[in-house]
């Protein structure tokens, strides 16, 4: 598929996700301004990466930290999000280039973060990922940990905490992904009362259940199969 069939089907599917994301806001009385598509790049090459700045989509989101140093260095006019795991000694080269890290998931990384951006003079902004939905493969904290974590956040100036992260376990049924998500609007809202912070941000949702995320309050979706099917690219 040459640059311009790639753009064309790009096109359509943003336009065909940011339909779903304003229809689904529609249902739950927002507006699609408060949704954040951030357009998961893992599955393509960097070239085909760079096609989706310029159709309107800026934020897009990488697992690995490897991953995302590549395409950060061949992806003009992107805004980064780091949303998979961040191993402490990948901070240094990894939080420059990201605008928001939406998987913290332990206290140690936590702390690590907030060493950081003591250092630099400017807070990292981060979201805490939180296991709602209790798979053991997956990482985060546990739902009823994150309550005490207010005391925790407290102490911290090197980081810019703004909300919560979670995953759903995938069924062929979105609607299954309802409780999960909902629980993590819920222990925002309990840390957002015990700590003061906005705690604005919840990211939550992809693919297979991202209207669902929107529904319940997701201010960013993580989408990667739904846009990037079989558009991988040559990898450089």
């Amino acid at each position: 598929m040459n640059t311009s069939d790639l753009q064309t089907v790009l096109s359509a599917r943003l336009a065909a996700v940011k339909g779903r994301i304003a229809e689904a806001c529609r249902r739950a009385g927002r507006t699609a301004d408060g949704v954040t598509l951030v357009a998961v790049t893992k599955t393509v090459s960097p070239a085909v990466a760079a096609l989706v700045p310029p159709l309107g989509v800026r934020a897009l989101g990488e697992s690995r930290p490897q991953e995302l140093w590549r395409k950060a260095e061949a992806v003009a006019g992107a805004d980064w999000h780091l949303i998979g795991h961040l191993q402490r000694n990948k901070i240094d080269r990894t939080v420059p280039l990201v605008s928001l890290v939406h998987s913290v998931d332990s206290v140690r990384v936590l702390d690590a973060l907030n060493a950081f951006g003591q250092k630099r003079g400017a807070p990292v902004a981060v979201l805490l990922e939180v296991n709602c939905s209790g798979e053991e493969s997956k990482g985060g904290f546990a739902p009823a940990d994150v309550p005490a974590l207010g005391d925790t956040l407290a102490g911290l100036g090197g980081v810019d905490v703004r909300g919560l992260m979670t995953m759903a376990a995938y069924s062929d049924d979105p609607a299954a992904a309802r409780p999960t998500f909902a629980r993590l609007r819920e222990l925002r809202d309990q840390l957002r009362a015990r700590t003061g912070l906005a705690l604005n941000e919840l990211s939550m949702g992809m693919s297979n259940d991202f209207e669902i995320g929107v529904e319940e309050g997701a201010t960013l979706v993580r989408v990667g199969t739904t846009l990037f099917e079989g558009l991988s690219g040559e990898r450089s």
